[in-house]
């Protein structure tokens, strides 16, 4: 039998509810617009109860890895963060989980010990990297990859602070230099490569106030020197994005929020499990999309499909 990889994707999680006074503290308008949009809006329908129920189906399945691609926050603020670290510490620790930050985790400039420096555990590779990102709100280098059994997982940050109503992303020259020797690396010694990330990879999969700045760069990457799967969110909502590269066929695949709880005009929360190997010389990966219902708040299973290199 062939070995097999089971990983858990869920994303946008934007724990809630706000701290207290989070909109006057360290203080920026953009967080308290934000804010005032939290409160007006999104408190609605961001819910904590709803996170925790996906938290405790992911961890009843018992993948192999969990990866988390951005959004845990809502507006930055100081006090959001370690309360983030703490839930996520109940989903597992830095071996078994794997966080990728979003728009929302740098929705205004924040340092670094103030901010993702908690997510820190979950943002370590174990691969040495030759040219790496690091900045005053990012010290932990992008990108990192971190080798599980015959699986690569590649984290990247497109977590960059933008103006008023824009939540655009952006990657930059150097995680996607290294990438392509990356990408060329994990596939001559055989791994499954597996991309997090928090944007949607390709062009016109997003709105231009809210797209990957460089989506049509990091296409050509991928196209280049290929991958099996782009995990990501931002969009909450469910996508399967293929694109045919040199060595078989990439797959984006982006779900909905970890913790909406309502339905009508949005997609309720969900999460999707991979199982992945190797069958013929290609990589396989059997998906199980489980979805929440708000009218029965019970958590199963909608769909199954499979996806092959």
């Amino acid at each position: 039998m062939p070995q097999v990889f089971t990983l858990a994707h869920l994303s946008d999680v934007h724990l809630g509810p706000l701290p207290q006074g989070a909109a006057f503290a360290n203080f920026a308008l953009k967080r308290l617009i934000g804010a005032i949009s939290w409160g007006a809006n999104r408190r609605r329908l961001h819910l904590p109860k709803v996170a925790d129920a996906i938290a405790a189906d992911i961890l009843a399945a018992e993948p192999d890895h969990i990866a988390l691609t951005g959004d845990a926050v809502n507006i930055s603020a100081h006090a959001e963060f370690p309360r983030a670290a703490a839930w996520m510490t109940r989903l597992g620790d830095g071996q078994h989980v794997t966080f990728v930050p979003g728009n929302h985790d740098a929705y205004v400039e924040v340092p670094w010990h103030n901010g993702l420096s908690h997510m820190a555990p979950w943002m370590t590779g174990d691969m040495r990297i030759a040219a790496t990102e690091t900045h005053a709100r990012l010290a932990t280098p992008f990108p990192f990859v971190r080798l599980r059994k015959s699986v690569a997982l590649i984290g990247l940050s497109t977590a960059v602070p933008q103006p008023l109503r824009l939540a655009r992303g952006s990657l930059g020259e150097t995680q996607l230099g290294s990438l392509a020797t990356i990408l060329r690396d994990l596939r001559e010694r055989g791994f499954a490569r597996v991309v997090l990330i928090h944007h949607p990879p390709f062009p016109d999969l997003a709105i231009k106030r809210k797209a990957l700045t460089d989506a049509a760069a990091l296409r050509d990457v991928i196209a280049e020197h290929g991958a099996e799967l782009l995990l990501h969110g931002h969009n909450h909502l469910h996508q399967v994005t293929p694109l045919e590269t040199r060595f078989g066929t990439a797959h984006a695949v982006g779900v909905p929020s970890a913790s909406l709880g309502v339905a009508g005009h949005h997609t309720p929360a969900a999460w999707y499990l991979y199982r992945i190997w190797r069958n013929d010389g290609r990589w396989t990966a059997a998906v199980r999309v489980r979805s929440y219902d708000p009218a029965t708040e019970i958590i199963s299973t909608t769909s199954e499909f499979t996806l092959s290199s």
